[in-house]
């Protein structure tokens, strides 16, 4: 009996050790005691604290802080972060130091070709009250035409998971259409939209966009003195309403102006004429992959599909331009009704100081399209491919986002009679 009661008192007393000893070495594993920010301007610190997937009290992964640091510089506006750990008694205390840049920045883009300079005026902010939120305004003259745009894009209401963008734009240029016989009919084309778009956030990774427009687009043949034997209406004018829904993964890594990752997105719209009861349907896949190589190379490739409702139509919504898809193509050459487009570029770095750098650029645009009314099948003929190469230069302001010009030459393989200079602003992709 005695036995008994002494074997029970000796297991009680293994048990209550070993509990004690896994309290104690609870306690003594190192948490997470306080996340404080330095350098932070604009930025509001409770966005930045909404980055983080750390917590106060967890316990210390370096990991998990390193990659909290590349999340807050993927965020507009943040070029640098640094983090400090400072043990105070069972606690480490994180320090994140926050290297901003500007972000608010004036748009002045300018182009063209013969017999057409266009410029554009304005400003964008892509950290606009210190919230991620996106303004941008802009006025266009093309053609000796009026164009204009206002755009407002909240990522998250309140710091919850939904955000909404509302769009105002007006468009107004020359547009070549094409009809069969090899004809081309110059119009006037003037698009009037507005519209608004719901945003759902499942992570800082993934998104989904859902919402809708209406705009009017018009038409007008442009006076020659053969109008009564071209082609096509004199006048088109047609309201619509579309529904569009957009999925995207984004996994791309920001360091200053080279990127590392991948994204993709699936764009679905549906349009629907107003005087019209078909539909008209189109979908969009495109990826973008970027890799940093030694010898401060950044190599980045696009995929771009794309398909729509296959209408025998001069008013074909995918076009063939050096601004969108073939640099050295020119300005709106071909329309088509389906797409592949694929782009790559080796970015090298030649030059970097502390506010300015430059890279020289080699790149391949290749590019195929289905005619209106044609075969999907077409876009796979290598007889409908467009494949143009070249080189060009960037220049870099890196205390401002996104401040890049650039300046590409390209030229056709095939036909070295084709070819031309593309300038712009931003990464082409």
């Amino acid at each position: 009996m005695v036995f008994v009661i002494y074997s029970r008192l000796f297991f009680l007393f293994v048990f209550v050790s070993l509990a004690w000893s896994s309290v104690a070495q609870i306690e003594s594993t190192p948490r997470l005691g306080e996340i404080t920010f330095s350098g932070l301007q604009k930025t509001d610190h409770m966005v930045a604290r909404r980055l983080l997937l750390a917590d106060i009290g967890d316990s210390i992964n370096v990991e998990l802080i390193q990659s909290d640091a590349q999340r807050l510089m993927n965020f507009p506006g943040i070029d640098g972060v640094q983090y400090t750990l400072d043990t105070i008694g069972n606690n480490i205390n994180v320090e994140y130091e926050v290297d901003e840049i500007r972000t608010l920045l004036p748009i002045l883009n300018f182009g063209g070709i013969e017999g057409n300079v266009w410029y554009q005026l304005g400003f964008t902010d892509i950290n606009w009250l210190g919230k991620g939120n996106q303004l941008s305004a802009y006025y266009q003259n093309s053609d000796r035409r009026h164009s204009g745009a206002l755009y407002y894009r909240v990522p998250r209401v309140a710091m919850s998971n939904w955000g909404y963008s509302i769009n105002i734009s007006r468009w107004a240029s020359q547009e070549p259409l094409f009809f069969p016989g090899d004809v081309t009919v110059q119009y006037n084309f003037d698009f009037n939209n507005i519209g608004l778009t719901g945003i759902y956030q499942f992570s800082d990774r993934r998104r989904v966009e859902f919402g809708g427009s209406y705009f009017v687009e018009r038409y007008e043949k442009i006076n020659s003195n053969n109008t009564e034997l071209l082609p096509g209406p004199d006048n088109l004018t047609q309201p619509k309403i579309m529904g569009r829904l957009n999925y995207v993964e984004d996994f791309i890594d920001y360091h200053s102006y080279q990127q590392r990752g991948y994204a993709w997105q699936a764009l679905y719209q549906n349009v629907l004429t107003l005087d019209d009861p078909n539909p008209f349907n189109s979908l969009i896949l495109q990826a973008r992959y970027y890799r940093m190589l030694p010898s401060k190379v950044n190599a980045a490739l696009r995929l771009r599909f794309g398909v729509s409702t296959n209408n025998d139509s001069p008013f074909a919504p995918f076009v063939v331009d050096s601004h969108v898809n073939l640099r050295g193509v020119g300005n709106r050459i071909e329309r088509g009704t389906a797409q592949l487009i694929i782009n790559a570029e080796i970015r090298k770095s030649v030059y970097e100081n502390n506010l300015w750098a430059g890279q020289i650029v080699a790149f391949t645009d290749l590019g195929s399209w289905r005619d209106p009314g044609g075969e999907l099948s077409d876009i796979f003929d290598t007889n409908q491919f467009r494949h143009f190469v070249g080189g060009g230069v960037r220049l870099i302001y890196k205390r401002i986002f996104g401040a890049i010009l650039r300046i590409d030459y390209g030229v056709d393989i095939y036909n070295t009679e084709e070819n031309g200079i593309v300038i712009g602003f931003g990464q082409y992709f």
